[in-house]
Formats: C-alpha cells, sequence, structure tokens
C-alpha cells in the first residue's frame, strides 16, 4: 500500500515513519508547524528523518491558529508543568482537536500524493488524557476520511493498543536513531527531563530495555 506518514519528529511519529517504511511504499511525511513550544527542534528532526529514509518531507505552516487554540503547549516554555505524566498536568498542555485537525488536512494531502492510507502513532498511553488519541475517535475520523476521498483513504494506527515502552523496543529492532528525535514541551535546546514527557521518554526507554541517548538538562 502507498501511504503518507504524519510525522512530529517525536519518538513515537519516527517510529511510525520506520514501520511504514518498512512495510509499505512511503509517498510523504507530512509534519505540522503550529507554532508550539519545542516545534523549531522537533520538526528539525522530522526533516532529518524524512530525509534519512529518502521519503519527501512536507512541513504545513499552521502557525495561524496559534492565537485561536488554548494549551500551554503554545504559550511558552514557562507554561509548562512539571512531574509525572498525569491528568492534572497533561490536561493543561492539549491542544484542542490537534489530531482531528492534523488527519483532515493530511488525508487532502494524502490523497493527492496518491497515497491509500495514511499512517499516525497514536498509542495506548495516551487514550485516558487525550481524546483524538483514542481507539474510539480513530475509528471515528478513519470512517469520515474513508468517505471522503475518492481514494477511500484508510487510517493506520499501527500503535493504538502499544504502550510506548512497546514503540520504542519496536522502533530499536527497526534501527530507529533516537538521538534525532525530540519530546520535551519546554522546548529548550536539551530536553528539560522535569516535565511529563520527558519523564514518559525515559520510562519508554527504560520498558524497552535500550539504551537512551537523550541528553537531558536534569
Amino acid at each position: 500500500m502507498k501511504v503518507a506518514v504524519l510525522l512530529s519528529g517525536g519518538l513515537d511519529s519516527t517510529t511510525a515513519l520506520h514501520w511504514a517504511k518498512n512495510r509499505h511504499e512511503v509517498a510523504c511525511a507530512i509534519a505540522f508547524d503550529y507554532g508550539s513550544n519545542h516545534g523549531k527542534r522537533e520538526l528539525a528532526c522530522a526533516r532529518h528523518q524524512a530525509e534519512s529514509l529518502g521519503v519527501p518531507y512536507r512541513e504545513i505552516d499552521l502557525t495561524v491558529l496559534k492565537p485561536h487554540l488554548a494549551s500551554a503547549l503554545l504559550s511558552g516554555a514557562d507554561a509548562i508543568p512539571t512531574g509525572d505524566y498525569a491528568e492534572e498536568n497533561l490536561k493543561q498542555t492539549v491542544v484542542p482537536f490537534r489530531n482531528g485537525i492534523f488527519l483532515a488536512i493530511a488525508a487532502g494531502v494524502a490523497e493527492s500524493a496518491g497515497a491509500e492510507g495514511l499512517v499516525i502513532a497514536a498509542h495506548a498511553g495516551d487514550h485516558d488524557l487525550y481524546p483524538d488519541c483514542r481507539a474510539e475517535f480513530m475509528d471515528a475520523m478513519g470512517a469520515a476520511i474513508r468517505l471522503g476521498t475518492y481514494a477511500q483513504l484508510q487510517v493506520l494506527a499501527p500503535f493504538i493498543h502499544a504502550s510506548k515502552g512497546e514503540i520504542a523496543a519496536q522502533g530499536a529492532r527497526l534501527g530507529v536513531d533516537y538521538a534525532h528525535t525530540y519530546s520535551c514541551y519546554r522546548g529548550g535546546e536539551k530536553h528539560c527531563g522535569q516535565c511529563a514527557t520527558c519523564r514518559e521518554r525515559k520510562e519508554a526507554f527504560a520498558a524497552a530495555g535500550i539504551p537512551d541517548p537523550t541528553i537531558y538538562e536534569s
């Protein structure tokens, strides 16, 4: 199948890109600049990963939406809470309907690129906190995209029932260079090591039993 891949430059989507490259023909990787704190560093990793696999890279500017979306992820590093990956911390970082927005735009790009499928790296670890990462949302959005495209595009979510540790383990088997991925919601030169996404990243590598190549401030 010819597919397009939503690629942020983080651990999950980079693994999804390698997963897709291993199983399908990848028409393009689609990244979005929506003005997030960590966007510049994350997108640099996305471009690097796509180019390293010889995959056409398409970066779409959505910064026009930033003033209209309420989220700590769009409000500067100081707005990002530290602490565990728990609802009281992470709810502040939710970007409303982010995956819905991304999937809707990516569907048009994917169909225009001749793709038959659209790959997204939503995973089980995000189900409780992010409504647009849950299996039922992916099923519903997938049905809408299939009905709304001549190509009857399929939404593929290969990690929808996987933990982040399981994703990291699969990525290691696929040879993913995790040193060129970025997760920290504060967006600094180094991962802060204290925000929930940094903590989750550390835990994923530990659960997978593989070395963590990330340089943390603490």
